[in-house]
C-alpha cells in the first residue's frame, strides 16, 4: 500500500508536466502576440503624446499671434482717434480742417469692422457730429429701443474719461435687436471707447468710438480662423463674440489668455479651440489591421484552449455522472427496467429485483408475458403494455399505467408504471425504459380518505352558512360548501369580502409575510384560535349582513389557510334598523313638539312687549316731529323709525318661525335677493364693527326676481353671517383682527346645473370645521358652542328645503393644501317655485 501511494505521488508531477507540455503549442504564440500588442501600444501612445505636445505648442503660438494682432488693432485705433482729436483741437475755427477730420473718422469706421460709429461731443456732452452720419435708416439703435442703455453707458464712460483725463472703455452692453435683422448677430454686444480732447490741460471735447465684440475678431486673418475657432469671453465665461458657429469635437485642444486693450478697459479673455486635422487614413488602417489580426489570433488560440478545457471537464463530468447515476439507481425505491425494441428486458435495478423477488440474472432476456405477472391478468397486462408503447408517450408519462405484480413468494402488490423511450446518441430509439412504484399502501389510504371526505362534505353541504377555506400563500379557494357557491360563486372573492381583516386589522397577505420571516413551521399558538364574531355588510344594493367567524388552520398540504364561517343575519339587521328608526322618529317628534310649544309661548309672550316698543317709538316720533331743531330731527326721527321697524320685524320673524315649526308653507312673494342680502349685511355689520371685523358683498348684476319668503330667507342669511363672524373671531385674537380677511357673501346664478338656480355663498377665513363635526352640523340639538341649542343650522336647512332648495357646508384649504383656512356655506334656490311652473 505504501508503494502504491509513493508511486501516485511520483506520477502526479509527471502528469502535470505532460499537461503543460501539451498546452505549450497554445501558450507560446499567445504570449508572443500579447507582447507584440503591448509594444505596439506603447509606441503608438508615445507618438500620440508627441503629436499632442506639438499641437499644444502650435496652439499657443497662434493664440499669442492673435492676441498681438487684436492689441495692435486697438493701439492703431487709439492713435487714429488721438490724431483726429488733435486736428479737431487745432482747427477750432477752420471748417475745412474739421471736415477733413470728420472724413478721417468715416474712413476709420469704413476700414475697421470692429468700429460701427464715431461721435464727437463737446465738453458739455453735446453731440456735434457722428460718422457715419445718422439718418432714419441707419439709426438702428433708436429704432430698436436700445438708445437708453447705449447712452447711459456712453455717459458713464465719458465721466470716467473726464476724471482720469485718458482714454477709457465702457462695460459691455447687450442690445435687443430683431432676430431677422442682418446686423443682429454682428452688433449684439457693444462697448464704447472714449478719447478725451485735452487742450491746455482742459478737456474741450470727447471722441467716442462704438465697438462691437464680434467685429474685434475680424482683425484676425481668415486663414487663421479657418483652422481655429476664436471666442471672446468675460471673466464669468460670458460669450462676447465667436469666429465660427461650427462645433469643435471632444478631442479638440483649447487655450485661453487675457486681452489687455487699454488701461481703463474691461477684462476680456481670448480663447482658441482647434479643429482636428485630416486623419492619416493609411496609417490608421495599418494600425487597425495589426491590432485586428493580433486580436483574432489571440481569440483563436484562446478558443482552442477553452475547447480543450471544456472537453476535459466534460469527460470528468461524464465519469462523475455515471457514478452518480449508478448510486442513485441502486438507492431509489422505484423499480426500473429497460426493454429493447423486441420488448426483451435488457436491464433491471436493485429496487426492481427486491420488488419482484427475482434476481437480475433471472429477469434479463425475458420477453412478455413475464413471470412476475399474475396468470389471471397476463392478457390484460400484455394489452396495456402494447397500447402504452404505441400511444402518446407524454400522456403515459403524466398518468402512468396501474397494474399488479406477483412476487416470487406469491403475494400481490399494486403498482403504477411509467414508460419513456430510450434514445441513443444518434437520436434513434433503441427501446423503452419503465419505472414502477408500489402504490398498495397509498391506494388504501386514499380510499379511506375519500370515504372520510364524502362524510365531511355531506355535513358541510347541509349547513345554512357559508363555509370557505382560502390559502394564505396563493389566495386560492381551497374549499367552499353549497351555501357559499350559491351566493359567491367558485372563486375566493366572496371570502375576501367577508374576511376584510382579522381582529388586529391585519390582512391575509400581511400574515403570510410575517410567517415567511418566522422560523420554519407553523406556530402552534397561532392555529385554531377562533376570532370574535363580526358583522359584515356586503354591497350597497344587496344590503346583506353576515355574522363572520374565522380561524387559521393547517391545510392538507401543510401550508397555512384561513377557515371562514359566515351566517346570513340580514333579516335580523333589518329588524334592528327598523326598531332604531322608529325610536329616533319618536324622539325627533317629541323634540319638535317641544320646540313648537316653546315657539308658541315665545310668540305669545313677546308680541305684546314688541308691539308696545313699536307704539312707543312711533308716539315719540310724532311728538318730536316739528318741536325740535331740524338738524336734530334728521338724526333722531330716522333712528326711532328704524327701531320701530326692527321691533315689528322681530314679531314677524317669531310668527314665521312659529308657523314653520308647525309645518306651514312659507309665505312666498316676489323679492329681490340683492335687497335681502343688503338688509342682512346691514343688520350684522354693527356687530362685525364691534369685533373689528369686515363684511364684503359680491352680488352679480341683473339677478332675476325670485318667488320666496323674504323674512325667512333674511333670517337664514343673518344666521350664516353671524356664524361666520364667530368663526373668524375665534381664529383671530383681538390684537390681530385688523389683518383678518373679510367675511365674504356672494350671490350669482349657478349655470352648471339644469335648470339654473340662484346661488348664495357665505365664506369665512376661520379655522374650518372638523370632519366629524361637519357630518352632524345640521342635526337638531347638536352644537359646538357651550351656550348653543343646536337648532340654528337645522332650522336654516329646513327653511331652505321648504323653498325646494339646498344648503350645505364645505371646508376651504389654504394655498398649500396642508390645513383648513375657513368654511363656505352654499345655498341653492330655484328661480321658480313649484306652484308657479306652467302658470300663464
Amino acid at each position: 500500500m505504501r508503494k502504491t501511494a509513493f508511486s501516485s505521488l511520483v506520477l502526479s508531477p509527471i502528469r502535470w508536466l505532460r499537461k503543460i507540455r501539451g498546452f505549450r503549442i497554445v501558450y507560446t504564440p499567445l504570449l508572443a502576440i500579447v507582447l507584440f500588442t503591448a509594444v505596439m501600444g506603447i509606441i503608438l501612445g508615445t507618438l500620440h503624446l508627441q503629436e499632442k505636445n506639438q499641437q499644444e505648442a502650435a496652439l499657443f503660438r497662434e493664440l499669442s499671434f492673435a492676441k498681438q494682432r487684436i492689441q495692435s488693432r486697438f493701439a492703431s485705433n487709439l492713435d487714429a482717434l488721438t490724431t483726429i482729436n488733435r486736428e479737431m483741437a487745432a482747427s477750432e475755427d477752420q471748417f475745412k480742417l474739421r471736415q477733413i477730420a470728420r472724413e478721417q473718422a468715416e474712413d476709420l469706421v469704413l476700414n475697421n469692422h470692429e468700429i460701427v460709429k464715431i461721435i464727437w461731443l463737446n465738453n458739455q456732452n453735446q453731440r456735434l457730429w457722428a460718422a457715419p452720419a445718422e439718418s432714419n435708416k441707419s439709426d438702428w439703435i433708436s429704432k430698436t429701443q436700445n438708445d437708453q442703455p447705449i447712452n447711459s453707458s456712453l455717459a458713464s464712460t465719458i465721466e470716467l474719461s473726464r476724471v482720469t483725463s485718458r482714454a477709457a472703455f465702457s462695460q459691455f452692453v447687450s442690445l435687443n435687436l430683431p432676430g431677422d435683422a442682418p446686423i443682429a448677430t454682428d452688433r449684439k454686444i457693444v462697448l464704447w471707447q472714449v478719447v478725451p480732447n485735452i487742450v491746455g490741460g482742459e478737456v474741450v471735447g470727447f471722441l467716442a468710438a462704438l465697438y462691437t465684440t464680434q467685429g474685434i475678431l475680424d482683425a484676425l486673418p481668415s486663414d487663421l480662423k479657418s483652422h481655429y475657432r476664436f471666442t471672446l469671453l468675460t471673466d464669468n465665461e460670458r460669450v462676447l463674440g465667436i469666429s465660427s458657429d461650427r462645433d469643435t469635437p471632444k478631442r479638440a485642444f483649447s487655450n485661453q489668455t487675457s486681452l489687455d486693450i487699454g488701461v481703463l478697459s474691461p477684462n476680456i479673455n481670448l480663447r482658441i479651440d482647434t479643429y482636428p486635422p485630416p486623419t492619416n487614413l493609411t496609417f490608421r488602417m495599418l494600425i487597425g489591421v495589426v491590432i485586428g489580426l493580433s486580436a483574432f489570433v489571440v481569440w483563436s488560440l484562446w478558443s482552442v484552449l477553452k475547447q480543450m478545457q471544456v472537453r476535459q471537464e466534460a469527460e470528468a463530468s461524464l465519469r462523475k455522472e455515471t457514478s452518480f447515476r449508478n448510486a442513485m439507481e441502486d438507492s431509489t425505491p422505484v423499480g426500473i427496467r429497460a426493454h429493447d425494441m423486441q420488448k426483451r428486458i435488457t436491464y433491471v435495478n436493485r429496487a426492481f429485483c427486491e420488488m419482484t423477488g427475482w434476481t437480475s440474472e433471472e429477469l434479463i432476456g425475458l420477453t412478455p408475458p413475464f413471470p412476475f405477472w399474475p396468470d389471471s391478468r397476463r392478457d390484460e397486462l400484455v394489452e396495456k403494455m402494447n397500447r402504452a408503447m404505441k400511444s402518446d408517450i407524454s400522456v403515459v408519462m403524466r398518468v402512468g399505467i396501474e397494474g399488479v405484480i406477483l412476487k416470487k413468494d406469491g403475494s400481490l402488490i399494486q403498482t403504477r408504471t411509467f414508460i419513456a423511450p430510450l434514445i441513443n446518441e444518434k437520436g434513434k430509439q433503441t427501446g423503452w425504459v419503465t419505472s414502477l412504484i408500489d402504490i398498495s399502501e397509498p391506494k388504501k389510504i386514499r380510499e379511506e380518505l375519500a370515504a372520510s371526505q364524502e362524510r365531511f362534505t355531506t355535513v358541510l353541504e347541509s349547513l345554512d352558512a357559508a363555509v370557505s377555506v382560502v390559502s394564505l400563500e396563493t389566495n386560492a379557494l381551497l374549499f367552499a360548501n353549497r351555501f357559499y357557491q350559491e351566493r359567491f360563486g367558485d372563486d375566493s372573492q366572496g371570502h375576501f369580502q367577508l374576511a376584510v381583516s382579522d381582529t388586529n386589522n391585519t390582512t391575509l397577505r400581511d400574515i403570510a409575510e410575517d410567517l415567511e420571516d418566522s422560523p420554519p413551521g407553523i406556530p402552534t399558538s397561532f392555529l385554531y384560535q377562533e376570532s370574535e364574531s363580526e358583522e359584515v355588510q356586503l354591497g350597497d344594493d344587496n344590503n346583506q349582513w353576515f355574522e363572520v367567524r374565522r380561524r387559521y388552520i393547517p391545510w392538507v398540504d401543510g401550508h397555512l389557510a384561513q377557515l371562514l364561517i359566515a351566517t346570513d343575519i340580514t333579516a335580523r339587521k333589518e329588524a334592528d334598523d327598523l326598531a332604531l328608526q322608529q325610536q329616533e322618529r319618536m324622539q325627533f317628534t317629541s323634540r319638535l313638539t317641544t320646540m313648537g310649544e316653546m315657539a308658541s309661548s315665545l310668540a305669545h309672550e313677546l308680541n305684546q312687549p314688541l308691539s308696545a316698543i313699536s307704539n312707543y317709538c312711533m308716539g315719540v316720533a310724532k311728538r318730536l316731529d316739528g318741536h325740535l331743531d331740524p338738524a336734530l330731527t334728521k338724526e333722531i326721527l330716522p333712528a326711532l323709525e328704524k327701531a320701530s321697524e326692527q321691533a315689528h320685524r322681530a314679531g314677524t320673524i317669531i310668527q314665521r318661525i312659529r308657523g314653520f315649526v308647525k309645518r306651514s308653507e312659507p309665505q312666498r312673494k316676489a323679492a329681490n335677493i340683492t335687497e335681502i342680502i343688503n338688509d342682512a349685511v346691514g343688520l350684522v355689520e354693527i356687530e362685525a364693527h364691534r369685533h373689528r371685523l369686515v363684511i364684503s358683498s359680491e352680488i352679480a348684476e341683473n339677478l332675476p326676481v325670485v318667488n320666496l319668503d323674504p323674512v325667512l330667507i333674511l333670517q337664514v342669511v343673518v344666521n350664516l353671517l353671524k356664524n361666520a363672524l364667530d368663526s373668524v373671531r375665534e381664529a383671530y385674537p383681538l390684537s390681530s383682527r385688523w389683518s383678518a380677511p373679510p367675511v365674504r357673501i356672494s350671490a350669482d346664478l349657478d349655470t352648471s346645473i339644469f335648470p339654473a338656480m340662484l346661488r348664495i355663498q357665505v365664506t369665512d377665513a376661520g379655522g374650518g370645521i372638523s370632519e366629524n363635526v361637519l357630518e352632524r352640523i345640521f342635526e337638531p340639538f347638536f352644537s359646538t358652542k357651550s351656550d348653543g341649542m343646536g337648532m340654528g343650522l337645522n332650522i336654516c336647512r329646513s327653511i331652505i328645503e321648504s323653498h325646494h332648495g339646498r344648503l350645505w357646508a364645505t371646508n376651504v384649504q389654504d394655498s398649500e393644501q396642508t390645513k383648513l383656512a375657513g368654511c363656505t356655506f352654499t345655498i341653492l334656490l330655484p328661480l321658480e317655485s313649484p306652484g308657479t311652473k306652467g302658470a300663464v
